[in-house]
């Protein structure tokens, strides 16, 4: 079972690398990089690609690794049980009718194996990873409710995804097979393109490459534009039908791109994107 990349996923020989590195050592893939980067699509492309389903768990501030195992619904139990007369009484003492499964076992009892996807796991709290050492690491759970031990039937490929919010414990690494996808270049960059848009022309894309770089690489931005803005300003030059003569500049200055706020997300790049533009114009 490799991973040879896909038509709808840009994917260097490193990641390769990495992704068929984690299947064969049968440990989790956690992914870092900036956000926009194709983290999550990366695993939802592997997914397809080697034909598994995938389940997927975005995690938020308030998420707990509990939910990923199951949770058990005394609530529903307790009024269950107030409710039922004595003949509807049999759901309510069947105590597996509530316990919810959650995506860790539903992954672990699939009759197939199948790809599991945490996302943003920095988004959790300190103490999430560590609390899911030993049944990433054991592929097994304990439901106490139900007093049953569940175990993978087929080990799931397991990708972790992470934008450095916050570290992650060591002994949660050590159980990792790490990579860091690093910002594609411009040669890599117009492939990924080149998948979205295969019909854009060479000329209002070299143009458009220039300008988000320019953008991207200006000093001080508190956040640089991603791949997936870029793609979406791409789509929006192409839906409103811009001319090339708008993102060119005829003497090499820097200009104002249009539809800037596809690139730039927040007011203190704006302006200081602003001030390099008025600059470069005082300066002609």
């Amino acid at each position: 079972m490799k991973f040879k990349g896909s038509e709808n996923y840009v994917a260097t020989q490193d990641l390769m690398l990495a992704v068929n590195a984690a299947i064969t050592l049968k440990r989790p893939l956690l992914v870092k990089g900036e956000p926009g980067t194709g983290k999550t699509m990366l695993a939802e492309e592997v997914a397809a690609s080697l034909g598994m389903p995938l389940l997927q768990w975005h995690i938020k501030s308030t998420t707990k690794a509990q939910q990923g195992l199951y949770e058990y619904d005394a609530v529903s139990r307790l009024r269950d049980s107030q409710l039922s007369s004595i003949e509807g009484s049999e759901k309510v003492k069947d105590i597996h009718n509530y316990i919810l499964k959650g995506v860790l076992w539903q992954a672990f009892t699939a009759e197939e194996p199948v790809a599991l996807l945490i996302d943003e796991i920095d988004k959790a709290d300190i103490e999430f990873p560590n609390d899911l050492l030993r049944e990433l690491d054991r592929m097994e759970f304990y439901c106490y409710e139900t007093r049953e031990l569940v175990r993978a039937k087929n080990r799931p490929l397991v990708f972790i995804t992470s934008n450095n919010e916050k570290e992650l414990p060591d002994a949660f690494l050590r159980r990792c097979f790490f990579h860091y996808i690093k910002f594609p270049d411009a040669t890599t960059m117009q492939q990924i393109v080149d998948v979205h848009f295969p019909s854009l022309k060479k000329e209002l894309l070299a143009a458009a490459m220039k300008t988000f770089y320019e953008v991207r690489n200006l000093p001080g931005l508190k956040k640089k534009p991603s791949t997936s803005e870029l793609l979406d300003w791409l789509k929006l030059l192409v839906a409103e039908d811009i001319p090339l003569e708008v993102l060119q500049s005829k003497d090499d200055k820097v200009s104002l791109p249009p539809l800037l706020g596809a690139l730039l997300k927040n007011e203190q790049d704006v302006t200081l994107f602003e001030k390099l533009v008025l600059m470069n114009q005082r300066n002609r």
